[in-house]
């Protein structure tokens, strides 16, 4: 069976680490739009202060206490800081962030992904010198924070030997949302070569 297994932001991270335990069992793989813990550029993006909820995250209970009820506005906020178009991150998916994290234990949850990126990063280091022979589509947008070649960087000294990097033009951190035509054209192409 031919799978490709495609991750954004955090699903990112997760596909990195899958690479890992197991190097064989993917026809190819997508990251998208994320920096990954113990792979440069992860100590660069964590002084970055455009980066503050990655500490603010990791404070135990204060996130929790300071957003709930306030969800909609929350991620109103990122989704406007960090895409280029955030006009096209649109009501229904703005709506549908937010009652995703509307339960308590959905939004500790949440904030746990950060608690744990220091144990993400000692896991990474320990695999680093593996090598994953897998093809793998690094993309983000354009005007996401960083540079593409810092990131490919990290991910070859990661052990992702068969890695290339697509920018998306004129989009943000949200690359699926402000320009899905574009995301999904970059896809085809890629799993079409990599097949």
């Amino acid at each position: 069976m031919k799978v490709t297994l495609v991750g954004h932001d955090v699903g990112g991270m997760i596909v990195y680490a899958y690479l890992h335990a197991y190097p064989d069992e993917l026809e190819q793989a997508v990251i998208m739009n994320v920096a990954v813990p113990g792979l440069n550029p992860w100590t660069e993006i964590e002084r970055n202060p455009k980066v503050w909820h990655f500490g603010f995250h990791n404070v135990p209970d204060l996130p929790e206490k300071l957003v709930t009820g306030r969800q909609a506005e929350y991620f109103d906020f990122f989704f406007d800081a960090i895409s280029a178009r955030p006009d096209r991150v649109n009501t229904r998916a703005r709506r549908t962030f937010a009652e995703a994290y509307s339960r308590p234990e959905a939004l500790h949850t949440g904030f746990e992904w950060y608690r744990a990126f220091s144990q993400d990063e000692k896991d990474n280091l320990s695999v680093k010198g593996e090598l994953v022979q897998t093809p793998v589509l690094y993309l983000r947008g354009d005007k996401e924070i960083g540079k593409l070649k810092d990131h490919l960087q990290g991910f070859r000294e990661g052990g992702l030997k068969n890695i290339e990097g697509r920018l998306i033009p004129d989009s943000g951190h949200f690359a699926p949302d402000e320009q899905p035509e574009a995301v999904v054209k970059v896809f085809q192409d890629f799993m079409k070569l990599a097949a």
